[in-house]
């Protein structure tokens, strides 16, 4: 059951981007993505299988993931430029892949 219970939550926040992406506020559809939908249900997970202290260290990781968001983002604002969407969009999330690579790495070196 709470897996269908995910799986609706997703739903629901992909209907809602479609939705505001036809309004004249479009630009709201790039909030509804950083509404913490997953991040709710990542930290009741590792709360109810893990400690009050592992809760505490996904939290101090989330605060760094925005790091690799933050370079999707940058790099496909300049791919435009140049590319066209298709390719500016898998390039920002090469980008954004390589980042997310160097933050598990770099976090594993820090906290192993």
């Amino acid at each position: 059951m709470s897996l269908l219970l995910k799986a609706l939550l997703g739903a629901v926040v992909v209907i809602l981007i479609a939705l505001l992406s036809k309004t004249r506020n479009y630009y709201i559809a790039g909030l509804i993505p950083l509404f913490p939908t997953f991040a709710l249900i990542a930290h009741y997970i590792v709360d109810s299988e893990r400690s009050i202290e592992a809760l505490r260290l996904t939290i101090i990781f989330g605060i760094w993931a925005i790091i690799p968001y933050l370079i999707y983002l940058v790099s496909l604002y300049f791919f435009l430029d140049h590319l066209r969407l298709s390719l500016a969009l898998s390039a920002a999330v090469i980008c954004w892949g390589f980042a997310a690579w160097m933050l598990i790495l770099g976090w594993s070196y820090w906290h192993n």
